[in-house]
């Protein structure tokens, strides 16, 4: 048990909709009111709610018996300071796992699913019940940690930012965004509904998204062939652990000034994506679908995206 007693454990949860909802509204009696009066289901809420409350308590349970645990609300995993040796337990949706591995400096994440019959996990490979198991092999390092890239951006203030499914880059609203783009020894001044900044991780999630939608459009337009586009085909062989990043820019305009040439790409390890704010107000970078978590990016500031020299590590 001293041996056991020396694992320091971190484990970070999320709130679920129902607390979201109460912050809102007050009370429980309050949502249910507001949910119900608009013809939804409230007992979703109430049963996703009492899921992963029995979840995290079990979680929590066992990992008391296993070493010193600290439990951590994922708004404040920012700001945390974690120890080198943390292990760290994620509990909860994949953008849970992406919004704690970006803010790790070689600490081994495990990421467990409290909901397998509601959430796919795709970043959840383990149950609440495997949890003591896990986490004991891990400590004894038995258990392979996959590295997987990260991306990072860095802006011309010094402001940095992680990623580690991918970056939006472009206007917090859904007016067009203007930026000057280089990369690859070309260079373009665009307007466009902003630019996606993928890692191998997030290349089967927004990346995929918008060259679904392009190679769609393309090809009922009579602009492809039929089949699987390239493009696509390109983005599926971006593994967890390519040491390299993909961009694309979402609806380029053309205009007397700004052109569409410069829309999708491959950023190798030694280079980086420059892009340049023309954005008076509005402009910003967030990672990993995160709004909230986000670098303002004003008219001026040059941002440089590329392959991040930290590496997050996965239990699996």
């Amino acid at each position: 048990m001293d041996d056991a007693r020396a694992i320091r454990l971190v484990l970070v949860k999320r709130r679920t909709r129902l607390e979201e909802l109460i912050a809102r509204y007050n009370t429980v009696r309050q949502a249910q009111f507001v949910i119900e009066s608009m013809g939804e289901d409230f007992s979703d809420y109430l049963n996703e709610d009492e899921v992963y409350r029995s979840a995290l308590a079990r979680t929590r349970q066992s990992l008391s018996e296993l070493g010193i645990v600290q439990l951590l609300d994922r708004t404040h995993v920012p700001n945390y300071l974690f120890g080198p040796s943390d292990t760290v337990v994620a509990l909860g949706q994949d953008g849970l796992v992406a919004a704690t591995l970006k803010y790790l400096d070689g600490q081994r994440l495990i990421g467990v699913n409290p909901d397998p019959r509601r959430w796919d996990g795709i970043l959840l490979p383990f149950a609440v019940d495997d949890v003591p198991k896990i986490v004991t092999e891990t400590a004894a390092g038995r258990r392979r940690v996959r590295e997987v890239t990260l991306a990072k951006a860095v802006l011309s203030d010094g402001q940095t930012l992680y990623a580690v499914n991918d970056f939006y880059v472009g206007r917090r609203t859904h007016v067009s965004a203007r930026y000057r783009i280089a990369a690859g020894g070309q260079e373009e001044q665009q307007s466009s509904s902003g630019i996606i900044v993928s890692t191998g991780v997030g290349a089967t999630g927004w990346l995929r998204s918008v060259l679904a939608g392009a190679s769609g459009i393309a090809m009922r337009a009579g602009m492809a062939g039929t089949g699987q586009a390239p493009a696509d085909a390109d983005a599926q062989r971006l593994e967890w652990e390519s040491d390299w990043l993909r961009f694309t820019v979402r609806e380029p305009f053309p205009s007397r000034t700004t052109g569409t040439e410069l829309v999708y790409g491959r950023i190798e390890s030694s280079q980086t994506l420059e892009v340049v704010s023309q954005m008076p107000e509005d402009g910003v970078i967030f990672s990993d679908g995160v709004e909230e978590d986000y670098l303002a990016f004003l008219s001026g500031l040059r941002a440089s995206i590329g392959v991040a020299e930290k590496k997050g590590r996965l239990v699996v």
